[in-house]
């Protein structure tokens, strides 16, 4: 399933913050996302997830195929590591957790509550439900957060076994993960500012 964008423009409250945006996303490849903080990653990247509308252009090839991580690690801090994992699997009708648990080293972790983990612990927790989702399009918003050195490469792996299974991944982030990836630099697409005279457009 390729995931394809067209001339794409998008608002954060109401202010356009990219416009004429437009990439192929093929099976297989990885496409990381560049530009400076307050750029439009994070908007990019949940509109693209279906999360908020974009406010013209095309998104094709994103209908249930799309599994997201944002900032939120999206784990309930009550339950354990595999009572999380089983949770997702149940939702996306996954067969089983154990592939989850070992790519992210989580085995010896299993039967610890989510709220007593460390961050670094957490995010792997959360990364580790994209192993659950059976979805063959990653989108990825800084998922390298509190993770250490070792815990980077565990991510870096997973997402290259992802792309050997015909996956894809689009990744904003700001480090060199060593992936075989294009990169998309969202500096030519930042919107032109809206005219004085235009700014009740903002709110209509």
């Amino acid at each position: 399933m390729t995931l394809s964008v067209t001339d794409l423009s998008i608002a954060r409250g109401g202010v356009p913050v990219l416009q004429g945006l437009g990439f192929d996303l093929a099976p297989g490849q990885a496409l990381v996302v560049r530009g400076p903080n307050g750029i439009g990653k994070t908007t990019l990247l949940r509109t693209i997830a279906g999360l908020q509308p974009p406010i013209s252009g095309r998104i094709e090839g994103a209908e249930d195929c799309i599994a997201y991580a944002g900032h939120s690690d999206g784990i309930k801090p009550t339950l354990t590591v595999t009572e999380n994992l089983t949770f997702w699997a149940s939702v996306f009708g996954a067969s089983g957790i154990c592939p989850a648990l070992d790519a992210f080293e989580l085995n010896d972790l299993s039967d610890r509550h989510a709220g007593n983990l460390s961050a670094g612990q957490k995010r792997r927790l959360g990364l580790s439900r994209l192993l659950v989702t059976g979805r063959p399009i990653w989108v990825l918003d800084e998922p390298t957060v509190s993770l250490d050195v070792l815990a980077v490469a565990l991510f870096a792996d997973a997402v290259r076994a992802h792309l050997g299974r015909g996956g894809s991944a689009l990744v904003a982030t700001h480090i060199d993960l060593g992936l075989d990836a294009d990169v998309l630099e969202l500096g030519p697409y930042r919107a032109v500012p809206r005219a004085v005279d235009d700014f009740d457009g903002d709110f209509l």
